[in-house]
């Protein structure tokens, strides 16, 4: 199942080692098969709030996200980003090929009404 690195970056700001850390993070993505899908762009927030910037990166499995992160080359490098841009960082699965949301309303529909013993 692919999985999504997501990072909201707060108020990032030009520093020499986020330079640093931009040329050499592909390297550490590489051996992972991870890829930008969005990287350095802007945003728009139609609800409630997003400070910052937004990074999405692409692995073939939560495996290789984990990989990746916990990986030596990885972790050489990630303290020139947090040394100076804070941020939150979520992995997440995306949905397999073919998922259908009025399958998970139903499904959750089915479980409400089983717990409150509604028919």
């Amino acid at each position: 199942m692919p999985t999504y690195a997501i990072a909201n970056l707060h108020d990032p700001k030009y520093h020499p080692d986020v330079t640093e850390y931009i040329e050499r993070i592909q390297g550490t993505l590489d051996p992972f098969n991870g890829r930008f899908l969005v990287h350095g762009t802007q945003h728009e927030v139609v609800e409630g709030s997003w400070p910052g910037g937004v990074v999405v990166i692409e692995f073939p499995s939560l495996a290789d996200a984990h990989g990746w992160y916990d990986s030596p080359a990885y972790q050489e490098i990630l303290h020139l980003r947090t040394d100076h841009i804070t941020g939150d960082v979520i992995f997440v699965e995306g949905v397999s090929e073919g998922y259908d949301p009025a399958k998970t309303a139903a499904a959750m529909r089915a479980a409400n009404e089983g717990a409150t013993g509604q028919e």
